[in-house]
């Protein structure tokens, strides 16, 4: 199949900022593409050859777009899986595929089928609603502290709590949700899993995350990972038994601890680009958006290796402003040694909404580390008003 400069459509469900690094390798290859999103605003809007304002959960929006692409993909996995599984039995190439995406899309199915793949999790209970989960704690099933998961529609944060007391039980939103066992961890790691249709895999190396403590959201990643090189080498062994388990093709994100005892836990997985591979863009010989098109077109996989070390800085509104964004000292970092920004182009701020990243190369990630804190410390991500 030749791709390039030619008639042959790429759709992608989802025009957020994942969509748009995608589409930085589409036009780099000259593949067309097609884009739907609910905003009007979208960050792809600018980038796609072709884009439509729709309900990505919308059986017949994402069903009508769907037919008028060759081959479909998605930067978020609330999408209409019914209409991906309709889409696939009518020939049409859905990678990820529906079945992957169903297994990851509600959490409380995805730590499900850890257990019975027999993938290392922390031991978790499923409950239906809140009610449920308040009679698990009085007939003593359950107890404090926990983390509690909702089943569906978390992100960036959202939709996780460390639940310490009966009061903290009491602002949660209704619904299914999960509760894990609260792991003591060294650290919180990914690996990024890239797997083509013929079968070919290869793993990126292990990144380390540092955790914004209020906004429960990934401050800076590190990539190499600062561990041994045995807890390194579990890690991809574990996310490449991830990826086999869910018979992914495309990109598969795996979040995992490694607990006090150097064992990895996984703690969930995202079957798309990820914020744990933005540093590739700079620091990797194939970053992970042309791996994500390389593997879902089945062409050969590129090397994972980095190049230099990398660091990767969420930019994030500021507490206290809303409203048109405006970036503080912007010009101040790009003064800075092996730092490169990557605004996202939403309009709008709110506290913690991701509005951009910077990445920091060098050779010692030491030093990266202290250019990363010094970028953090300057830029703001506020509001015009």
């Amino acid at each position: 199949m030749n791709y390039f400069s030619s008639h042959f459509t790429l759709g992608i469900l989802g025009g957020g900022q994942l969509g748009k690094m995608m589409l930085y390798e589409t036009r780099k290859w000259d593949i067309r593409t097609s884009v739907l999103d609910p905003s009007a605003e979208a960050p792809c809007r600018i980038a796609a050859d072709y884009f439509e304002q729709g309900d990505l959960m919308d059986f017949n929006t994402v069903y009508n777009f769907g037919k008028k692409v060759d081959l479909l993909t998605f930067e978020i996995e609330s999408v209409n899986v019914d209409a991906l599984e309709k889409l696939e039995s009518e020939g049409t190439k859905v990678y990820p595929s529906a079945a992957t995406l169903r297994n990851i899309q509600d959490k409380g199915v995805q730590k499900q089928f850890y257990k019975e793949q027999k993938i290392p999790t922390s031991p978790f209970k499923n409950f239906e609603d809140k009610y449920q989960l308040n009679e698990a704690i009085v007939r003593k099933e359950l107890h404090f502290p926990f983390v509690w998961k909702s089943c569906t529609g978390g992100y960036d944060g959202k939709g996780v709590s460390i639940i310490k007391d009966a009061e903290d039980i009491i602002p949660l939103p209704e619904g299914a949700c999960i509760a894990e066992k609260l792991i003591p961890f060294k650290n919180e790691l990914a690996v990024i899993v890239a797997r083509n249709p013929s079968g070919e895999v290869k793993t990126y190396p292990v990144v380390e995350m540092e955790f914004h403590p209020e906004a429960n959201q990934v401050e800076y990643v590190i990539c190499p990972a600062r561990i041994a090189e045995s807890v390194a080498n579990k890690a991809r062994e574990v996310a490449k038994k991830v990826s086999e388990a869910f018979e992914h093709v495309g990109l598969l994100a795996v979040e995992m601890f490694q607990t006090e005892d150097d064992e990895i836990l996984v703690n969930e997985v995202a079957p798309r680009p990820h914020n744990s591979g933005h540093y590739s863009i700079e620091a990797s010989y194939t970053n992970q958006f042309e791996q994500h098109i390389r593997a879902i077109l089945n062409l050969p996989l590129g090397n994972t290796d980095s190049k230099v070390g990398g660091i990767m800085v969420n930019l994030v509104g500021a507490e206290n402003h809303n409203g048109p964004v405006l970036y503080k000292n912007i010009d101040e970092i790009l003064k800075m040694e092996g730092v490169t920004p990557h605004i996202y182009g939403k309009k709008e701020t709110r506290p913690f909404r991701k509005m951009g990243h910077v990445t920091i190369v060098n050779k010692d990630i030491t030093e990266a580390r202290k250019i990363a804190e010094a970028v953090k410390k300057t830029i703001e991500v506020i509001s015009r008003n």
